[in-house]
C-alpha cells in the first residue's frame, strides 16, 4: 500500500507542474521567439484543447492495454514532450506542449480508475486528497521558481520548462517497479470486465462533467489572468506573482482538508454548492474591491480547492466500478476541459472590449453560481 501511495503521488508530480509555469515565462518565450500575444495566448490555451479531444480516447486504450501498463506509456511519452519542448524552434515549443498534454490526459483519466481499482472504497477520497495535494503543491511551485530557473539555469526558460523530465522519468521506473506485482495479485489477475461505454445519456454523469468543467474554467482562468488583473489595480508584478502563488496554496490546503473533514459524508450537495459560493464571493470581492485582492485569493483558493478534490472524487464515487470511472472520467474530462478552454480566451476578450475587469468578473461569478446548482446534483449519493 506504501508503494502505491508513493506512485500515487509521483503520477500527480507530472499532472499539472509541466504546464503551470509556462504562465510566468510568457514574457520571455515573446521576447525570445517573436510570437505575438495571440500566439503565446494560444500556447496557454492548447493544452486543453488537447485534453478535451484526447480524453475520449483514454476509455478504449486503457480496456485494451490495461490502466497501469498505459499510464507508463503515457509518462514515457510526457517525458520525451518534455524534451521536444525545450529543443529550439517555435513548431517544437507547440508540438512538444501537444504531446505533453496528451500524456498527462491519460493520467487525468486513468489516475481516477487505478485508485477506484485498488484502494478501499472509504479510503477513495483520502487517496484523490493525496494526488490532488501533491498536483497543487508542485503546480505552485512550478508557477513560483520558474522565472528563478530560466534565470540562473544554462538554456534560460526551455531548460527551466524542460527540468521536470526527472519527475517523469522517476515516476516510470516506480510504475515499472510495481506492475509485475499488480498483475500477480491485483484484479488484473481476473478476465478484463467488458469496458464500459461512456455515459453521454445519463443525466447524473452531464452534471459530474459540467461541474468538472465549470470549477477547471475557474482554475485556469485565474492562473491566466491573475496576475494581470491584480497589476491593472496598481499591484507590482512580483506581488501579483506571489498573488498567484498563494492562490495555489490555499487551493491546495483546503483540497487535502476537505476529505479528512468529511470523510464520513457520502452524499456531497451542500459540500459543493458551498465551495462554489465561496469562489463566487472571491470574485464579487476582486471586482468591487480590488484593495483586498489577498482576501479575494484566500476565498477563490479555498472554495477552489474543496470544488476540485469533489470534481476528481465524483469521477470515482458516482461510478459503480473500475470500468465505470474510467468511462465517467473520460466524458468528465472531455467536456471539463472542453468547457474550461473557453475561460482565458472568453475573459481575455471581454477585457478588451470593455477596457475593464468588472464584466469579466462577474460572468465568473455567474458561472459559479451555476457551478453551485449543478454541483448540489452532482453530489448526491448516487452511482450511474
Amino acid at each position: 500500500m506504501v508503494w502505491l501511495l508513493v506512485i500515487i503521488v509521483l503520477i500527480a508530480v507530472n499532472l499539472r507542474a509541466a504546464l503551470t509555469g509556462v504562465g510566468s515565462l510568457l514574457p520571455r518565450i515573446e521576447d525570445s521567439t517573436g510570437l505575438s500575444s495571440t500566439w503565446t495566448g494560444l500556447l496557454s490555451t492548447l493544452p486543453l484543447l488537447t485534453f478535451a479531444a484526447t480524453s475520449p480516447l483514454v476509455g478504449r486504450t486503457a480496456h485494451r492495454y490495461g490502466a497501469p501498463p498505459t499510464l507508463v506509456v503515457s509518462l514515457a511519452v510526457l517525458a520525451a514532450g518534455l524534451v521536444m519542448r525545450s529543443l529550439p524552434g517555435v513548431f517544437f515549443l507547440f508540438a512538444g506542449t501537444v504531446v505533453i498534454a496528451a500524456a498527462i490526459a491519460y493520467g487525468n483519466v486513468l489516475l481516477p480508475s487505478v485508485i477506484k481499482r485498488t484502494v478501499p472504497e472509504n479510503r477513495i477520497g483520502q487517496a484523490t486528497a493525496l494526488y490532488v495535494t501533491t498536483m497543487g503543491l508542485l503546480a505552485a511551485l512550478s508557477s513560483g521558481v520558474s522565472v528563478p530557473l530560466a534565470e540562473h539555469l544554462p538554456g534560460g526558460w526551455r531548460t527551466a520548462l524542460g527540468i521536470w523530465v526527472v519527475f517523469a522519468v522517476l515516476a516510470v521506473l516506480a510504475l515499472a517497479i510495481w506492475l509485475p506485482r499488480y498483475r500477480r495479485t491485483g484484479p488484473m489477475a481476473a478476465p478484463p470486465a467488458a469496458r464500459a461505454r461512456v455515459p453521454w445519456r445519463s443525466p447524473l454523469a452531464w452534471q459530474v462533467s459540467v461541474f468538472m468543467g465549470l470549477q477547471s474554467l475557474g482554475f485556469y482562468t485565474m492562473i491566466a489572468w491573475l496576475p494581470s488583473i491584480l497589476h491593472d489595480h496598481g499591484v507590482g508584478e512580483a506581488a501579483a506573482g506571489w498573488q498567484l502563488f498563494l492562490f495555489q496554496m490555499v487551493g491546495m490546503v483546503s483540497s487535502s482538508a476537505l476529505p479528512i473533514l468529511a470523510r464520513r459524508v457520502k452524499d456531497q450537495r451542500i459540500q459543493a454548492a458551498a465551495g462554489s459560493v465561496i469562489v463566487a464571493l472571491g470574485y464579487v470581492l476582486l471586482a468591487v474591491a480590488p484593495q483586498l485582492a489577498v482576501v479575494s485569493s484566500l476565498l477563490i483558493g479555498l472554495g477552489g480547492g474543496a470544488c476540485l478534490v469533489l470534481a476528481l472524487s465524483f469521477q470515482g464515487q458516482r461510478a459503480a466500478d473500475p470500468e465505470q470511472a474510467a468511462a465517467l472520467a473520460s466524458m468528465a474530462q472531455s467536456v471539463g476541459y472542453l468547457v474550461a478552454a473557453a475561460g482565458p480566451l472568453l475573459l481575455g476578450t471581454l477585457r478588451d472590449l470593455t477596457g475593464s475587469w468588472t464584466l469579466p468578473l462577474l460572468l465568473l461569478v455567474a458561472l459559479t453560481l451555476t457551478q453551485a446548482a449543478v454541483g448540489a446534483r452532482a453530489g448526491r449519493d448516487l452511482h450511474l
